[in-house]
C-alpha cells in the first residue's frame, strides 16, 4: 500500500503550522503569531519539519479546489481544453469563470483561496529561512540545501501567483510582519522569482530524495520562467542543462516513460519522468493528503463499474477531442481544420446510453484515449466508457470524461482513500513539471531565440510523439490485442521555417499536455488567446449553446483574474490596485 511517511508528516506539522505559528487567513493584513519557542525550531530536525509544512502548500491550505496545484478550473478549463462539466446548478461560480467573466467578488471564495493559499505558502518558506538564519545549530551545508529547497518553493509560489493575477505582493523573510499590510500588488515578481530559483539550483544537490525538490527542479522552472518572459536564449541555455544532465530527486536520468499512460498510475510514480511533483498518499488521517483537489473529476454515476462514483466534471471539451483527429500522415491538422464537420470526432452526443452507437474510425493521434473518456473505448480497467450513463447532462457538458490522473478498478482502496464522502480520492503525485514539458519549452526556446535550432526543435518534438507512436502501449480491446480506434501517428520529417515550427511545437503542447493545466498561461504567454479561445467558444456554442452563447475573451482584461475583492476591501484600494478591466 502507497503511504509515504514524508507525506503523512507534512500533514501533521502542517495542521501545526496552520494552528500555532503560521499567519492568520488573511496572513497578508495580519501579523503571524509565533508559539513555538525559538528552541524548537532552531535545530535540524524543528527547520526540516517547518520544510515539510512548506511542501505540503503545493497540495492546497484552505481546502478549496482552485489551489490545487494541476488548474483543472484557471489552466485547462479557462484555457478551453474541458468544460466545467456536470450540470449548471453543481458548483455554479465556475459558470462565469469558464465564460470569461470573472468577477472580483468571488461568491464562491475560488480566486481569494487561491490568492491566500499561494502566500499562505510563502509564508512558511519564509519562516524556514528565518529559522535557518537565526539557528546556530545548523551546518553550513544543511543551511545551505535545506535554504534551497525553501527558496524553490517560494519560487514556485510566486510563479503561480504571477501567472494567475500579474500583479502581485513581493516580499522576503526579511520584511517585519507589521509592514506586509502596507505593501503594493506592484512587486518586481520576476526578480525574487530569478533569485529564489537561482540559488536553489546553486545549493541543492541533484539527488535529494524523492518528493523533494532537487537543482534540476530548480533549473527547469526557471527555464520555464526565462520563457514567461520571452528571455529565449536564457530559456534555451538552461533547457540545455536540464536536458543532458537533468535527474530526478532519486537519481534517475530524466526520459520519457515508454508508456504513455504510465504517467498518470500512482503505482508508478517518482519515475523517470517526474521534474517536479506534489506527493500524494492515504490513510494519514485526512483525504487532503490524497488528491483531494480531484474528487469532483470523474465520470458521473458510475457505481461500482467505474470509479468514484461522483460527479460529473472537467468534461473534455469537443475542441479539444478533435484535436487529436490526425491526416492520413499521421500528422496533427495544423491548419484546424480538425474541427470542421468532416474531421471532427464522431461522438455520442445525443444518444442514449441503449442505442446503438458507431465509433470513429477516421485516423486519430493514440494519446486521445489515454486523456479522454469516449464512448465504447476501454476505461482503464473498468468498463468500455458507457456513453450518456456517465455523463450528468450532455446537453451542458457535452459527451465526453477525463482520464488523466484517474485510478484503476486494480487500485480500488489500496492507491484510494474510501474514508470520506467518495470513492473518488486517489493518490496519485501530480506532476507540475514532467520531461515531455522540458522537451517541449526547449523545442520553443530553439524556434524563437537568437542562435537557435529548428532541427534540434524538430528532435526534441519527434521524441515526444515517437513514444506516442509505440504501438504496444495503445489502448487496447479488452481481452484483444486489437487497437480500441483507428491510431495513425508519425514524426515530422522537417520543419521549413519557423512558422511551421512555432505552430507545431504549440499544437504538440496541446496534445501531450491536455488536461494538465497549461493550456491558458500558453495562450497568453504566446499572445494569443483572445484569437484561440475566442475560435473555441464560436466552436464549442454550437455544441453546447446555452452554456457558450454569447461569451467573449476580451483583450486586455482575460489574460489576468481578478485581484480578490476580499483582499482589496481589507487593505484599501490605495494598496492593493485592481487588474484592468475588472
Amino acid at each position: 500500500m502507497k503511504t509515504f511517511k514524508f507525506k503523512k508528516t507534512s500533514l501533521l506539522l502542517g495542521t501545526l503550522l496552520l494552528a500555532s505559528m503560521s499567519c492568520s487567513d488573511e496572513f497578508l493584513q495580519v501579523a503571524p503569531t509565533d508559539s513555538l519557542a525559538d528552541a524548537q525550531v532552531s535545530t535540524k530536525a524543528g527547520i526540516d519539519g517547518l520544510l515539510i509544512g512548506t511542501y505540503s502548500a503545493l497540495n492546497g491550505v484552505f481546502g478549496n479546489r482552485f489551489e490545487g496545484p494541476n488548474h483543472w478550473a484557471t489552466g485547462s478549463i479557462v484555457g478551453g481544453e474541458a468544460n466545467k462539466g456536470t450540470d449548471a446548478g453543481d458548483y455554479s461560480s465556475l459558470n462565469p469563470i469558464q465564460r470569461y467573466e470573472a468577477s472580483p467578488v468571488d461568491p464562491n471564495n475560488d480566486f481569494n483561496s487561491l490568492w491566500r493559499g499561494r502566500y499562505e505558502g510563502i509564508s512558511r518558506a519564509n519562516k524556514v529561512l528565518s529559522a535557518i538564519a537565526n539557528s546556530t545549530e545548523l551546518s553550513a551545508a544543511d543551511a545551505a540545501r535545506l535554504s534551497g529547497e525553501a527558496r524553490m518553493l517560494r519560487g514556485h509560489f510566486y510563479f503561480d501567483l504571477k501567472k494567475h493575477f500579474n500583479n502581485i505582493v513581493v516580499f522576503d523573510e526579511t520584511v517585519p510582519a507589521e509592514d506586509l499590510a502596507l505593501l503594493p500588488n506592484n512587486g518586481d515578481a520576476w526578480t525574487i522569482i530569478e533569485s529564489d530559483l537561482q540559488y536553489a539550483y546553486d545549493n541543492l544537490p541533484g539527488v535529494n530524495g524523492a518528493g523533494r525538490v532537487n537543482k534540476w527542479a530548480a533549473a527547469a522552472l526557471m527555464g520555464k520562467a526565462k520563457l514567461f518572459q520571452q528571455k529565449f536564449g536564457e530559456a534555451k541555455t538552461w533547457f540545455d542543462d536540464v536536458i543532458a544532465n537533468g535527474v530526478t530527486s532519486n537519481g534517475i536520468k530524466y526520459a520519457l516513460l515508454d508508456d504513455y499512460s504510465q504517467i498518470f498510475n500512482a503505482e508508478n510514480d517518482n519515475h523517470a519522468e517526474v521534474v517536479f511533483d506534489v506527493e500524494s498518499s492515504n490513510n494519514t488521517g485526512s483525504v487532503n493528503n490524497a488528491n483531494w483537489f480531484d474528487d469532483l473529476n470523474y465520470p458521473y454515476n458510475t457505481g461500482p463499474d467505474g470509479p468514484g462514483n461522483c460527479c460529473g466534471f472537467f468534461q473534455p471539451s469537443f475542441e479539444m477531442a478533435n484535436s487529436y483527429r490526425t491526416g492520413a500522415d499521421g500528422l496533427p491538422l495544423l491548419d484546424g481544420s480538425y474541427n470542421s464537420a468532416a474531421n471532427a470526432v464522431k461522438n455520442d452526443y445525443g444518444v442514449e446510453a441503449d442505442e446503438p452507437f458507431v465509433e470513429d474510425t477516421d485516423p486519430l493521434d493514440p494519446r486521445i484515449d489515454h486523456v479522454i473518456g469516449r464512448r465504447g473505448i476501454p476505461y482503464l480497467d473498468w468498463i468500455e466508457h458507457p456513453g450518456k450513463a456517465w455523463i450528468r447532462d450532455q446537453v451542458y457538458g457535452g459527451p465526453y470524461s477525463p482520464k488523466k490522473y484517474i485510478y484503476y478498478r486494480s487500485q480500488e482502496n489500496s492507491f484510494t482513500d474510501g474514508s470520506s464522502w467518495t470513492r473518488g480520492y486517489a493518490i496519485m503525485n501530480y506532476t507540475i513539471i514532467r520531461f515531455a514539458d522540458v522537451l517541449l519549452m526547449a523545442a520553443e526556446a530553439e524556434i524563437e531565440a537568437p542562435g537557435g535550432s529548428l532541427d534540434t526543435a524538430l528532435e526534441y518534438v519527434n521524441r515526444v510523439r515517437r513514444r506516442a507512436a509505440n504501438s504496444e502501449h495503445w489502448v487496447k480491446e479488452y481481452d484483444s490485442d486489437d487497437n480500441a480506434a483507428n491510431y495513425v501517428i508519425s514524426e515530422y520529417t522537417s520543419f521549413p521555417n519557423a512558422d511551421f515550427a512555432r505552430d507545431a511545437v504549440r499544437f504538440e503542447r496541446k496534445l501531450e499536455l491536455g488536461e494538465e493545466g497549461h493550456r491558458f498561461f500558453d495562450l497568453v504567454r504566446w499572445g494569443v488567446a483572445a484569437e484561440e479561445l475566442n475560435a473555441y467558444l464560436a466552436y464549442e456554442s454550437t455544441k453546447l449553446v446555452t452554456k457558450f452563447g454569447g461569451a467573449s475573451f476580451t483583450t486586455g482584461k482575460n489574460e489576468y483574474f481578478p485581484i480578490p475583492q476580499a483582499q482589496i476591501d481589507i487593505t484599501g484600494s490605495d494598496v492593493l490596485t485592481q487588474n484592468p478591466g475588472y
